[in-house]
C-alpha cells in the first residue's frame, strides 16, 4: 500500500506522474469538468495542529473529488487522551478510506502506516512538509516550463519545509543551496544525502546561497509550536530575509514562493512579497490541485 509519509519515499518518475495528474486536476477544476474519482470514498484528518490552507484545500479536494471529509480534532478523539497511535489507527481502518494527519512527531505518522490498513497521509510534521513541497513543484514547473538547470535557495530555519524541499528539488534535478545559521541546519542524514545525489551547499551566507538562484523560498522563523521562542528567533535569524538586496543577487527572473503565513518585515520584505504575490498565491492554490492528485493516487480503487 503506498502512502505519503515523507518526499524521500517517493521516486522522481512517482512525482512527476502526481504533478502531471495535479496539472490535469487543475485544468479540469478550472473548465467546469466534473472529477468525482472518490465518490463514496471517505478520508479523516486529524489535527493536533491547526491550520488554514491544509485544512481547507484537503476538504474542499475531498469534496470536488465525489468524497467525504471528517475534521477530527485531536482535543475530540481519544488518542488526545492517550489512546495508543496503534489503536487509533486500526479503528479508524475500518471506518475510512484515509488518513490525512498534521501532527508534531513524525513517528506517529509513520505509526499509523505502520499499523493501519489504509493510505496515510502526512500534512505536516516538525520533520517534514511534503505535502506543501509537492505544491512548490507544481508551482515552479508552471511558472518555469521545467526544472532542468534551475537553483533553489532556501533562506532561513533548517525546519520540516527545508528538509523536504531540500529532497524535492534534488530529486527534480535542480541545484539546492540554504542560508541559515551554524545552529539551525536541516536533517544531517538528509544533508548528507543531497549532496551525495545532486547539488548541495548549506552555507551562513544569504548571498551565496542566492548567488544566481532561479527559486527563492523563505518561511516564517518561529514555526507553530514555537511561539515561546519568537523574540529569541528573531535575534537568531536577523539578516536570513528576502528584500531587494538579496534578490539582486539572484537571477533577474528569480520566483519567490513562501508556504504562508508570512511575517511581513521578518523573513520577507512587503516589497518582496507583494512583488511576488502571484507566485505565493498561485504556490497557495496548489495545495488544493495537488493534494487532489495525492488522494486520487493513493485512495482510487
Amino acid at each position: 500500500m503506498k502512502h505519503l509519509l515523507k518526499l524521500s519515499d517517493w521516486s522522481a518518475q512517482e512525482i512527476t506522474d502526481l504533478l502531471d495528474m495535479a496539472d490535469q486536476l487543475k485544468y479540469e477544476k478550472k473548465n467546469n469538468i466534473p472529477h468525482k474519482h472518490l465518490e463514496g470514498k471517505s478520508l479523516g484528518m486529524i489535527f493536533e495542529k491547526s491550520s488554514t490552507r491544509t485544512r481547507v484545500s484537503f476538504e474542499v479536494g475531498m469534496y470536488e473529488l465525489g468524497g467525504n471529509a471528517l475534521f477530527l480534532s485531536s482535543n475530540d478523539l481519544q488518542i488526545g487522551r492517550g489512546e495508543p497511535v496503534e489503536d487509533t489507527a486500526r479503528v479508524l481502518s475500518r471506518y475510512l478510506d484515509g488518513i490525512m494527519i498534521r501532527t508534531f512527531e513524525q513517528k506517529e505518522v509513520e505509526d499509523l502506516a505502520k499499523y493501519g490498513s489504509i493510505p496515510i497521509i502526512n500534512g505536516l510534521t516538525d520533520y517534514c512538509h511534503p505535502c506543501q513541497v509537492l505544491a512548490d513543484l507544481m508551482t515552479i514547473r508552471e511558472h518555469k516550463g521545467t526544472f532542468k538547470n534551475l537553483k533553489m535557495c532556501f533562506i532561513g530555519d533548517g525546519n520540516n519545509m527545508s528538509n523536504s524541499l531540500m529532497v524535492g528539488a534534488i530529486k527534480m534535478g535542480m541545484e539546492f543551496a540554504i542560508a541559515c545559521p551554524e545552529t539551525h541546519k536541516p536533517d544531517a542524514e538528509l544533508m548528507t544525502w543531497a549532496a551525495e545525489n545532486g547539488t548541495f551547499t548549506c552555507t551562513d551566507s544569504v548571498k551565496e546561497a542566492a548567488k544566481d538562484a532561479d527559486i527563492l523560498v523563505t518561511d516564517v522563523w518561529a514555526s507553530m509550536g514555537q511561539e515561546g521562542e519568537a523574540n529569541e528567533r528573531k535575534q537568531i535569524f536577523a539578516g536570513y530575509q528576502i528584500n531587494s538586496e538579496l534578490m539582486a543577487v539572484a537571477k533577474s527572473d528569480a520566483m519567490v514562493l513562501h508556504c504562508l503565513p508570512a511575517h511581513r518585515g521578518e523573513e520577507i520584505t512587503a516589497e518582496v512579497f507583494e512583488a511576488h504575490a502571484d507566485e505565493i498565491f498561485d504556490e497557495a492554490e496548489n495545495r488544493l490541485h495537488a493534494q487532489k492528485a495525492v488522494l486520487v493516487t493513493l485512495m482510487k480503487d
